[in-house]
């Protein structure tokens, strides 16, 4: 039998180039475990523009605001959520990685299906009260999503971020709880 060395260094060279740009996740790194702290995320499907009575319109991105219409009702919350990380990615940069349950994952994949090439609203809220909140990320809606997560990069500052993902943490960890029992 005869082994093609080139093609196995092509499939070890992209599983290099995979592992090394899909980042790793952060560990919490002032120590703080908040249990009291609490996040809700809302995630909306982009309408179109001609649908009165449907939608709304939000601005995104406050550094260059760009304006998007989107369906009123989210199709996601953090009911369905299961699993959330603050994601470092090279250059410096971070993300967020939402994983929802079964349902959730269910819901993503038929709008994800019917909805190419629109977009995600992603609205977030962080503090003890949420307080804090806004609009955080659209990303652009490219193939149908079948994992049941969700990684974007946030319009936030990365402690601002941390909160978000320190709270969502505990509504997923009684979600989970709740799943268990």
């Amino acid at each position: 039998m005869k082994v093609c060395a080139r093609q196995f260094n092509l499939y070890l060279t992209c599983f290099t180039a995979i592992m090394l740009i899909g980042g790793c996740e952060t560990s919490k790194k002032d120590g703080k475990d908040d249990k009291n702290a609490v996040g809700a995320v809302r995630v909306h499907i982009e309408s179109p523009r001609n649908l009165e009575g449907t939608g709304q319109t939000i601005s995104l991105i406050r550094s260059d605001p760009v304006t998007l219409n989107i369906q009123s009702d989210p199709i996601l919350t953090e009911a369905s959520l299961l699993d959330v990380h603050l994601i470092d990615v090279p250059g410096g940069g971070y993300a967020i990685e939402l994983g929802f349950n079964e349902i959730g994952t269910y819901t993503l994949e038929q709008f994800t299906a019917a909805n190419p090439g629109r977009h995600l609203a992603i609205f977030g809220q962080w503090g003890d009260k949420l307080s804090a909140g806004r609009w955080l990320a659209a990303p652009l809606i490219s193939r149908r999503i079948t994992k049941g997560t969700i990684i974007f990069t946030p319009d936030a500052s990365r402690e601002e971020a941390l909160k978000l993902v320190t709270g969502l943490s505990n509504i997923a960890k009684k979600n989970v709880k709740a799943i268990s029992k």
